[in-house]
Order: C-alpha cells, then sequence, then structure tokens
C-alpha cells in the first residue's frame, strides 16, 4: 500500500521518520505540512492528528503520529530481525535510547537551537543559551562514554537507536555556536554522514529558520 508522510522537511521530527523510510528502502509521498505550508489547523489534517502536529504517516488504513511511534511502526513493520528484533530484550537496546533522546536529549537540544538560532540575535537570552548549552554539553558527553567502545548506540551495526539522537548532530554542530567536539560522537557522526540516507534527509540546510520565531 501507498505510504504517505505530512510534513515539512526542515521540521526536524520528520526528518528522523524520512531518514527511516530512506533506510527502509520505502517510498513515500511526501505531502508538505506545517509552517509556511499550513494545514494543521484543517478539519481534515487535525481528523488524522487531533494535536495539529507534524509528522503523520499514512499507510493504507493505518494513520501514525508521534514520531516515535512512527519510527516503531516502521521498524516493526518493514524493518525485520536488523531494525525489530523478535526478542525484546535485543528490542530494548533502541527503546532505551530512543526514550532516552526524546525526553533528554532533544528538549536540551531543541531549547539551545530556538535559544540561540531561531531567535534574533538582539533577542536572545543570554542565560538560558548558556544553560541549554551546559545541558547538551552534558548529555553529548555521556553519549561520548558510551560510544566509546561501540560504532552505534545500539552495538556494531546502525540501527533504530542511531536515529533520534542522530538527527541532533548536523544542527547540533553546525549552527555556528562554539561547542565541544567529543571524539566518540565525532567519530559516530562521520559514521551516519557517510550514509546517502543521512546526507539526503538530516544535512540539509536550515539557514531558513535563522532568526524565525513564528514556526
Amino acid at each position: 500500500m501507498a505510504l504517505t508522510l505530512w510534513g515539512r522537511r526542515s521540521a526536524f521530527n520528520v526528518q528522523k521518520v524520512l531518514w527511516m523510510l530512506a533506510e527502509l528502502g520505502l517510498e513515500a509521498e511526501h505531502r508538505p505540512a506545517g509552517g509556511s505550508h499550513g494545514l494543521l489547523d484543517q478539519p481534515g489534517f487535525l481528523a488524522m492528528n487531533p494535536h495539529g502536529r507534524i509528522p503523520v504517516l499514512v499507510d493504507g488504513d493505518e494513520i501514525l503520529w508521534e514520531s516515535h511511534t512512527i519510527l516503531r511502526y516502521l521498524a516493526a513493520q518493514y524493518g525485520g530481525e536488523r531494525f525489530w528484533p523478535a526478542s525484546p530484550a535485543a528490542r530494548s537496546l533502541a527503546d532505551r535510547w530512543m526514550d532516552w533522546s526524546q525526553t533528554a536529549l532533544q528538549p536540551d537540544f531543541m531549547r539551545l537551537f530556538w535559544s540561540y538560532y531561531r531567535t534574533p540575535e538582539p533577542e536572545r537570552p543570554a542565560d538560558r543559551i548558556l544553560a541549554a548549552r551546559r545541558d547538551c554539553e552534558a548529555r553529548f558527553s555521556l553519549l561520548d562514554g558510551e560510544l566509546g567502545d561501540r560504532p552505534y548506540l545500539g552495538g556494531s551495526e546502525f540501527g533504530l537507536a542511531d536515529v533520534p539522537a542522530g538527527t541532533t548532530l548536523f544542527r547540533y554542530f553546525e549552527m555556528g555556536l562554539d561547542v565541544p567536539h567529543p571524539p566518540a560522537v565525532m567519530a559516530w557522526y562521520e559514521r551516519l554522514a557517510a550514509r546517502p540516507t543521512f546526507r539526503e534527509h538530516v544535512m540539509i540546510p536550515f539557514d531558513d529558520l535563522f532568526g524565525r520565531v513564528e514556526f
């Protein structure tokens, strides 16, 4: 059945899904929504996601929202043992990093990205930027320790665990803010950047977001 993904390519959570679709070799019709594209408050979109948020994935009769739910669905439905092992213990290796990324890394990263990059320079909150920067440094330092003995978060091969945290790397290191470059994290970043799927869907210009607070 045809897959349809709603969202704008510059949206962080949409990029996760686009990257995962590409890793699985899945074709999906991409329908821009959110930001200047609008649609999120329209009845047709709210019928798919009552929260009016992107991304939304339609797979036949199935309608899914929340980026990590979509990632898990794609892995379970189309990823096989490589992305969705039969063993609950093996699956938990990805689950724990996905949950950590969503509840710890992403909030800190997005707070820094919005405070520094998305806010016009004269209005940037220096205290908030400093606090978010310190929190991000702590998160990436933890990642550096974890990646010191393995190439990917879930083990020896790229997997579902790498997608949520990995999607932060391009913007974090390329938004023009002086931040530490932990060696194991940078080696992981280089491995991800060698993947055509990552370059196509994550390593894309985001300068249209500079100083923009309206979406």
